[in-house]
């Protein structure tokens, strides 16, 4: 294996997981905000459906993409027909499937830090005579601005690697779709690759294990700040 491959691999899986977890960030904090401050029916089978992913076998979401979203999907043969477009099998395939398996992760770090933001602080903003989203930017943002960096840390790190459901939507594409897990699976196949699949395998998990590290050390920066007599007093 060429050097320029290993990179290009790298870069590929880097774009793919940047541009899923960046997708996410608003569409995880309009659910979050839906299920942690609206009430209305069906709220317990959005929360399911959120999560939904989660628990399934990635291989499964890949395949209800794949017929939501396919040339001939139930979506995707109106985008081919009206528009041209074609999602399966392209690199926009591979970012919607390492979003969907990631989505739930980015989810669950928003929503437990948006339930514990005191209601009495938003609700003293609205009483001042603020709107709801400008309550929302100043008052409920800052406050888990934490766990939305943990959140996106620990989606990025699970977009890196996202297989089974990449695999089935997106395919095995050199140079479109084949990022590090993948890259991996393809060298495995190949009689005397292993040493191949050994520099990827150690890159992944030295990214990945960045990701964690500077997710628990921001963590525990930011519980310092906050537990400092000098914050405490703002």
């Amino acid at each position: 294996m060429k050097s320029i491959d290993v990179i290009h691999t790298v870069l590929l899986s880097l774009k793919i997981g940047c541009i899923s977890t960046a997708a996410n960030l608003p569409l995880a904090l309009a659910v979050v905000y839906l299920l942690t401050r609206c009430n209305f029916r069906g709220k317990t089978l959005v929360d399911g459906l959120v999560n939904l992913p989660l628990v399934m076998p990635p291989v499964t979401t890949g395949y209800l993409l794949l017929i939501i979203l396919g040339k001939k999907g139930l979506i995707g043969s109106y985008l081919y027909t009206w528009f041209g477009i074609r999602i399966a099998f392209t690199t926009t395939a591979a970012v919607i499937a390492s979003m969907v398996v990631s989505f739930p992760l980015v989810t669950r770090n928003i929503k437990v830090s948006m339930e514990m933001v005191d209601p009495k602080l938003e609700q003293a903003a609205l009483t001042l005579g603020a709107g709801k989203l400008s309550v929302f930017f100043r008052v409920t943002l800052p406050l888990i601005f934490p766990g939305i960096i943990s959140g996106l840390i620990i989606g990025f790190a699970r977009s890196l690697g996202e297989f089974g459901a990449t695999m089935t939507f997106a395919g095995n594409i050199q140079g479109q779709t084949r990022t590090i897990p993948l890259s991996v699976y393809s060298y495995l196949q190949i009689p005397g690759k292993e040493r191949e699949s050994a520099i990827l395998v150690v890159i992944s998990i030295i990214i990945s294990f960045t990701a964690m590290f500077v997710s628990s050390l921001y963590t525990r920066v930011i519980q310092k700040r906050r537990n400092s007599p000098d914050e405490s007093l703002i």
